[in-house]
């Protein structure tokens, strides 16, 4: 038996037609593959020449592709032993790639609710801080927001475009920048796909503004226990109306 024919078989991906980007091309070909199991946690990912021959590409690409799955948190390069693909607990999750894939591969969305469980948190902590300061200037810029979003349920686009810019002036307000940036990376990443986004018809908007209007009403008070507790049910139920039916969605159980 020849070296060619011990082989594994491989398939080339749609993509190997020369794009500008090799290396990252690969990357993120890579990165899916490992997270559907094809190369399960402690296998050793297929040798220098099996993988420049399936990508059609160099030793440089394949090596620098590598170095980043390694920055990711997906392989770990072993004297003696190979490429080796580490446990999931590795993996970077905030790292948009790895958090795509994974998404994209969790037929339960257990993923998605940890990311509203991790968000719900954050933002409830920054809600109950803008309570504490927030000026007259922060609560007329919500009052507006709310006014706003009661005359664009009808047209979800616009609407999302103030839904963010409602929760952004709150977590502005915080002064949290922190988790400000944790929230704003982690909406960058899943706020297009479909999967996250769910439904976008007007009663959804509507019912979404109401839990809006009782948030601001608790930040003008200047209730920080309220406006907590108003964030907090925002969240959860806004995503369990957007969220199908897959799975258990227990993760979201206080």
């Amino acid at each position: 038996m020849t070296e060619t024919s011990r082989r594994p078989t491989l398939l080339a991906p749609a993509w190997a037609r020369r794009p500008a980007n090799l290396a990252t091309a690969v990357t993120t070909e890579l990165v899916e593959r490992i997270v559907r199991g094809d190369h399960p946690s402690g296998t050793s990912l297929p040798p220098e020449p099996v993988l420049c021959e399936t990508f059609s590409v160099s030793r440089t690409v394949i090596r620098e592709a590598v170095k980043v799955l390694q920055e990711k948190g997906l392989v770990q390069v072993r004297q003696g032993a190979g490429t080796q693909v580490t446990p999931s607990s590795s993996w970077n999750m905030l790292d948009d790639v790895v958090l795509g894939a994974v998404i994209a591969d969790d037929e339960t969305l257990g993923v998605l609710d940890d990311l509203v469980v991790t968000r719900r948190m954050l933002e409830s902590d920054m809600a109950e801080m803008a309570a504490r300061t927030a000026g007259e200037e922060t609560v007329a810029a919500l009052g507006a927001l709310v006014e706003l979003m009661d005359q664009l349920v009808g047209d979800p686009e616009r609407y999302r475009q103030q839904d963010h810019a409602f929760h952004d002036t709150i977590m502005r307000a915080s002064g949290n920048r922190i988790a400000r940036g944790v929230v704003r990376a982690l909406e960058t990443q899943v706020g297009h796909t479909a999967r996250y986004t769910g439904r976008t018809d007007r009663d959804l908007c509507a019912a979404s503004n109401q839990g809006h209007r009782r948030i601001y009403e608790r930040i003008a008070a200047h209730d920080p226990v309220g406006a907590s507790e108003a964030m907090f049910a925002h969240i959860t139920e806004a995503w369990l109306v957007r969220r199908s039916d897959a799975g258990d969605p227990g993760r979201l159980s206080r």
